[in-house]
């Protein structure tokens, strides 16, 4: 259910409105547009008649909402979600958001060069990797805070807002000290105590859609980060798990365009992990601009070959610089701009 407001309603109509849903036991969530409030109703909204909330005051009218996931369908929110970053930039909005940066941070020199070469091609944001989840125990595991505190320094010289994954809702205290955007990977998008956790942070979180998650799936998944809420929630699609073996993974890019219609969330696309291949990330990239897609997240690093992790799917630092300007025509062809 949502419970649309009156353009010319009060903050204190609005708030009169939580507060009555509190008593019924629900919970609301408020959704502020340019125009006007809407409120989401979260719970069973059953133990209600459906007219029960249009006599309270600047109510203009209460919509059933038929999607499980509430907060995160346009039949909730019609216009689109931006987040906006510390820098001024923005994931969502008219420009193309690209995110660049290495699997794992290996030291401080190593992210301090990638952060000075990424931005001056352009990029929106610095990720890079602290806390490696990988399927092997004997490899890397990163740095662990060490490495967020270089990422930091490389955020102090370039100005670049940092992303960073984080594994267990133990670390959201100490990896929000230090990140501006939080990432759970794919083999997290159904912890749900660390969804709650981060949620719970209020910092932007990028959601990967789980290897083997249907649409419905990862969007209950954004749900349970938007329930807590925090309306910064951004969707990247990174591959699914499918027969085939020349790919590391399958990039659905055809879920861009169907989240699109379904959510208001950005939707990013993140070809290196997709592909698992360096030659392959590059049109992937224009696939995705193509397709609708609001930004990419992509591994770069100043020599792939010596990469700690995933040096196969990394693009060194020129291929990158070329990459954001081959980019640039594709965005301009469907209306938009990196």
């Amino acid at each position: 259910m949502i419970i649309v407001m009156k353009a010319e309603s009060t903050k204190e109509e609005v708030a009169h409105v939580l507060k009555e849903i509190e008593k019924t036991g629900l919970k609301g969530v408020l959704l502020q547009g340019t125009n006007r409030n809407v409120i989401a109703v979260i719970g069973d909204e059953r133990i209600l008649p459906q007219d029960f909330w249009d006599v309270l005051p600047g109510v203009e009218k209460s919509v059933p909402i038929l999607a499980p996931y509430k907060l995160a369908s346009r039949e909730g929110k019609d216009f689109n979600t931006i987040i906006h970053l510390p820098n001024g930039k923005t994931i969502g909005g008219e420009k193309i958001a690209v995110i660049a940066g290495p699997c794992a941070i290996e030291s401080k020199e190593q992210i301090v060069e990638i952060a000075k070469r990424v931005k001056d091609a352009g990029a929106t944001a610095i990720r890079g990797g602290a806390f490696k989840p990988r399927s092997n125990p004997y490899t890397f595991q990163g740095l662990m805070e060490e490495g967020l505190i270089h990422m930091a320094h490389a955020r102090d010289v370039t100005g670049l807002p940092i992303v960073t994954e984080i594994l267990t809702p133990e670390h959201v205290k100490l990896v929000s000290k230090y990140s501006d955007i939080l990432q759970v990977g794919t083999r997290n998008m159904q912890n749900f105590l660390l969804l709650r956790a981060v949620g719970e942070s209020g910092k932007p979180v990028i959601l990967k859609r789980g290897m083997s998650a249907t649409h419905d799936e990862f969007l209950l998944a954004a749900e349970y980060i938007l329930s807590q809420n925090n309306p910064n929630v951004i969707l990247c699609e990174r591959g699914i798990r499918t027969f085939e073996t020349f790919t590391r993974f399958t990039l659905s890019l055809s879920i861009v365009p169907v989240l699109k219609e379904m959510t208001h969330l950005p939707v990013i696309v993140d070809p290196s992990h997709g592909t698992g291949k360096r030659s392959l990330v590059n049109p992937m990239s224009k696939g995705a601009i193509a397709v609708g897609a609001d930004g990419l997240i992509i591994e770069t690093h100043p020599d792939p070959e010596k990469s700690f992790v995933d040096g196969p799917q990394t693009i060194d630092l020129d291929a990158f610089a070329q990459l954001m300007e081959e980019m640039k025509p594709v965005a301009r062809a469907v209306g938009r701009e990196i």
